[in-house]
């Protein structure tokens, strides 16, 4: 025999486990804080957040791709509820100024920006539910 060894080859399979290097396992002690990616429909939520002051409750969004021989983008149609005096007067607020809004959004561009449907409820409990479309072109 060319070379002879007395060390026991399959010794690693009979191993501790803390005895085996992993390369993709992260360091014990360690923790790395990682943010998620953003993506483009956190950033249309986050966007009409910051003119309601965070007033308003996200029910439901709806993002649809879309592309005409020019442009290609994308239409969002999120409905928030707004519960209570000073939520609704926020709510108001958006209706007044989201077509005007000059929205900075990351390699789009908006297009339109309307308020389709407000559902305002008096009572107890006053209530104003808002569904807001906008269209987003993609910049470049």
């Amino acid at each position: 025999m060319l070379t002879e060894t007395l060390r026991d080859p399959l010794a690693h399979l009979n191993a501790g486990f803390d005895q085996i290097e992993i390369k993709s396992a992260p360091l014990l002690g360690v923790t790395r804080f990682q943010r998620p990616r953003r993506t483009l429909t956190d950033r249309v939520r986050s966007a009409l957040q910051l003119i309601t002051g965070g007033a308003g409750t996200v029910l439901s969004h709806e993002e649809k791709a879309w592309a005409s021989i020019t442009f290609t983008g994308t239409r969002h149609e999120v409905v928030l509820e707004f519960c209570g005096p000073e939520a609704v007067a926020a709510g108001e607020e958006l209706i007044e100024k989201l077509p005007d809004h000059e929205f900075t959004l990351p390699g789009q561009l908006v297009a339109d920006a309307t308020i389709t449907k407000a559902d305002h409820r008096f009572g107890a409990m006053e209530r104003l539910e808002v569904t807001a479309v906008l269209l987003l072109l993609e910049e470049g």
